[in-house]
């Protein structure tokens, strides 16, 4: 069983359950994210994972992951990601993201906007953060010193769990937190190269302390890290290019230098996502990509993705992207799905003269 339960949460890992709440189906989701917060509730000893969610599209998104992000397309630009995950499976997340970014007159500023809710069984946060990045000219590239600063809402609603004992003061209230959090992230490119590091929320926060209810449980936020790293390789003409990319996302990175002992080692593996694409015409953008974990005797495959995005003259972006898990979950859900639109400002021509390929 437990093995089945690890396939299912997409390279996390969890400790086992109490009798006090029914959570079968919670157990096949995707991210020990949210869980983290929610199963601690549910579980007799402190329990680890990733929680920040995943995208398919994730190179669309770029300031959910790292404000030095900002202002880096010479242009305002704004980009809008709704993901259904595991659809037909009941409780199954979803995630909308919202970014506009945009350099200031003085063009070695960017500034942005960035917002994320996420909704998982009867657990939603909702992340909203505004984003300042300094450019810094190195030769022909640019190198990005980001900050940023925002709210998180933690909600949890326990009515819409089935509870099989009643009286746990546990789920007694629904809770409602409001966190400020600040992150900070560098982003180094050119027109053919880029990567990147970034923290989004530094600050880690104890959403339920083992001392409340004299009980050895925790919830708890963790700092997530994302890297990443990509290119664009013309074949014989700007008509066709191909652009590898990949992002690495680690909930234990730097984990030894939490203060409490008991949260220095975290159970989440690392997480890679290692997309190929080809980009035809300046219009047409197709790939293929594969998630899964660093650390695979914790994890196991988590999926292959395909997607394809259309460029209109106008600015104007549209997206499609369809998750294929190699889990136990592709046998009770549909897949994952993605749709993407964005456009594109272009101040000093008033048109697009070219795609960014990131």
């Amino acid at each position: 069983m437990k093995h089945k339960f690890l396939n299912a949460l997409r390279s996390n890992t969890f400790n086992p359950p109490c009798n006090s709440c029914n959570i079968s189906n919670l157990f096949k989701m995707r991210k020990l994210s949210i869980l983290v917060a929610f199963m601690a509730t549910l579980t007799v000893q402190t329990v680890f994972g990733q929680q920040d969610p995943m995208f398919t599209k994730y190179m669309f998104n770029s300031l959910t992951y790292n404000p030095a992000y900002a202002g880096s397309n010479d242009h305002m630009s704004l980009a809008l990601i709704h993901r259904s995950q595991w659809v037909g499976f009941k409780g199954a997340p979803t995630t909308q993201s919202f970014n506009i970014h945009t350099p200031l007159r003085n063009e070695r500023v960017g500034v942005g906007l960035s917002v994320v809710n996420d909704k998982i069984g009867a657990v939603g946060t909702l992340d909203a953060n505004l984003s300042y990045a300094y450019r810094i000219p190195v030769g022909k590239n640019k190198l990005s010193i980001g900050i940023q600063a925002g709210l998180t809402n933690w909600r949890g609603d326990w009515t819409k769990l089935d509870i099989q004992e009643g009286g746990d003061d546990v789920f007694a209230t629904n809770p409602n937190k409001w966190l400020p959090n600040f992150g900070a992230g560098v982003y180094f490119s050119n027109k053919k190269f880029y990567t990147g590091f970034g923290c989004p929320r530094l600050v880690e926060y104890d959403l339920r302390e083992a001392s409340a209810t004299n009980t050895p449980i925790y919830a708890k936020t963790y700092r997530h890290y994302f890297a990443t790293i990509g290119g664009a390789i013309p074949l014989g003409s700007d008509n066709l290019i191909f652009k590898p990319s990949a992002m690495v996302k680690s909930a234990g990175w730097f984990s030894s230098i939490r203060k409490d002992a008991a949260f220095q080692k975290v159970g989440a593996p690392t997480e890679f996502n290692v997309d190929l694409s080809m980009f035809f015409q300046q219009t047409l953008w197709v790939g293929a990509a594969y998630r899964s974990a660093i650390e695979r005797s914790q994890s196991s495959d988590d999926s292959v993705d395909f997607w394809a995005a259309y460029f209109l003259k106008n600015g104007l972006r549209i997206g499609l992207a369809y998750d294929y898990s190699l889990t136990e979950i592709q046998k009770v859900s549909n897949g994952s799905f993605e749709v993407m639109v964005g456009y594109e400002f272009d101040y000093k021509t008033k048109r697009i003269v070219t795609p960014r390929y990131f």
